[in-house]
């Protein structure tokens, strides 16, 4: 099956204005654009056929263009990145039989958490849609609370049944647990790597939908597909002894780039 990666990234982010084109300094000191970065983790996947950077803006397209990345230029109506990676696929053509998104705020995803999930996707004929889900520490559960704590919308949770496919997912903390997890204390949150693989079919009907009130509430384009009953397939990831966390507001800006030292990222 060839596999095509889009990275979708958008300058007017509600939250973070500008953020694709954020800079993040690695162990060595060297300052490169978030962007930059999640290209670098997306080149690191193996068994893919194409990467390709889809953007509305022509910063980042420039940007994007002096490292070396290959861009399509979409338009600018695009609620979010499944619809910027429908629309790509339309400026390719076909010839791809699975398409990723790798938003373009998740420069600390490993490679074989899209690995596992292509394969997810492989290994489950009848699923059209699937998303890696990575069971959380303390130290992650911790800090997802104490965003939400502060008023901040950080990271994504997701609840899913015996079958693996979603029940849901939300930027509340769920499932609620209350009690306190130590640091290296395995929990019972799932917390929802943002990255997607679809087969065209999905991608092509996702786009004749209109966003439905919990994708809007809630502001996850995935909710989309549950509420018109097609099942989202969870693909548990394993951490590895690796972070994972999402740029999802300036605050978070230290936060990976903590990160990135403390596992020798340059």
């Amino acid at each position: 099956m060839s596999v095509l990666i889009v990275i979708p990234a958008r300058y007017a982010s509600t939250r973070y204005p500008g953020k694709p084109l954020v800079e993040l300094r690695g162990a060595g000191g060297e300052a490169k654009s978030l962007i930059r970065r999640s290209w670098d983790a997306a080149r690191e996947v193996n068994g893919i056929d194409k990467v390709v950077v889809a953007t509305d803006d022509a910063r980042i397209a420039d940007a994007s263009k002096a490292f070396g990345a290959e861009v399509v230029m979409t338009a600018t109506t695009c609620q979010n990145g499944t619809e910027r990676c429908a629309e790509t696929l339309t400026h390719l053509g076909e010839g791809y039989d699975i398409v990723v998104n790798l938003q373009g705020d998740a420069p600390l995803t490993p490679a074989w958490f899209i690995e596992d999930l292509v394969q997810g996707l492989r290994d489950n004929p009848n699923a059209d849609v699937a998303t890696p889900v990575l069971r959380t520490e303390g130290r992650a559960l911790n800090g997802l609370l104490q965003d939400r704590r502060e008023g901040r919308v950080g990271g994504t949770t997701a609840v899913f049944g015996a079958d693996n496919n979603a029940l849901y997912f939300s930027k509340e903390v769920i499932p609620f647990t209350g009690r306190t997890y130590g640091d290296a204390d395995e929990t019972p949150v799932f917390h929802h790597v943002g990255v997607y693989a679809y087969r065209p079919s999905a991608l092509a009907a996702y786009t004749g939908w209109p966003a439905g009130p919990l994708e809007q509430l809630e502001g996850l384009e995935q909710l989309r597909f549950l509420e018109r009953g097609v099942p989202m397939l969870c693909v548990e990831v394993a951490a590895k002894g690796r972070q994972f966390w999402e740029l999802n507001n300036p605050q978070d800006v230290p936060r990976i780039e903590a990160m990135l030292k403390e596992m020798g990222h340059n």
